[in-house]
């Protein structure tokens, strides 16, 4: 859970008070519900994240558990629980966040299937976050943000800066920005967590 410790203030090498995000106000991608993904595995690391967050200065968290259909099978039934597990215990503790809960839909044929046969968990007015492979692009990503936009979804990409394949063709992000795809940055991005050319991509789509 160090990763929280890039967001602090330096003073001649000490760690003083965090960085304020909250002029952001509600963080959109987060894996808070402990033990259906690959984030929190287990209340006491959801009690910690959420924690942490308030003290960057959010107010309002939309907690995003993945679905995949190889490996993350959840269903809205798995994550609403989840997510009244969670609140529950924020409010036993007096903690000050507004929780709610939507998914990150890894493009498969999974979710192509889900798409057509329910409704899909969204944030705010209809806004559904999708994710791709970090190995290569979906092959049916313009037919899938089509048929999703069709449908009345407002289409949000999760982390293209990690997309490497990208990279190299700045255009491929503005040709997704002219059809109305929002895209949603990791803040750690900025930082060169993940890697030197993320890290560039991110603040070149802040500066575009």
């Amino acid at each position: 859970m160090g990763i929280f410790n890039i967001f602090k203030k330096r003073n001649n090498g000490f760690l003083e008070s965090p960085i304020d995000f909250g002029i952001l106000g509600t963080d959109i991608h987060s894996h808070l519900i402990p033990g259906i993904d690959d984030g929190a595995k287990t209340i006491e690391d959801s009690i910690y994240l959420i924690k942490e967050m308030s003290k960057l200065g959010y107010k309002k968290l939309i907690t995003t558990p993945h679905i995949m259909n190889d490996y993350y099978k959840n269903t809205p039934e798995i994550i609403m629980s989840g997510l009244e597990i969670v609140r529950k215990e924020i409010s036993s503790q007096g903690i000050d966040m507004q929780i709610e809960a939507a998914a990150e839909y890894m493009l498969d044929d999974g979710f192509e299937k889900k798409m057509k046969e329910s409704k899909l968990l969204t944030f705010g007015d209809n806004y559904v976050l999708i994710e791709m492979s970090y190995v290569d692009v979906y092959p049916r990503l313009s037919e899938v943000i089509f048929d999703l936009q069709m449908e009345g979804y407002k289409v949000v990409l999760a982390h293209p800066e990690r997309y490497n394949y990208w990279h190299q063709n700045f255009n491929n992000y503005k040709q997704l920005t002219d059809r109305g795809v929002f895209l949603q940055l990791n803040i750690n991005s900025l930082t060169g967590w993940y890697s030197h050319s993320s890290k560039i991509i991110a603040k070149k789509l802040i500066a575009k």
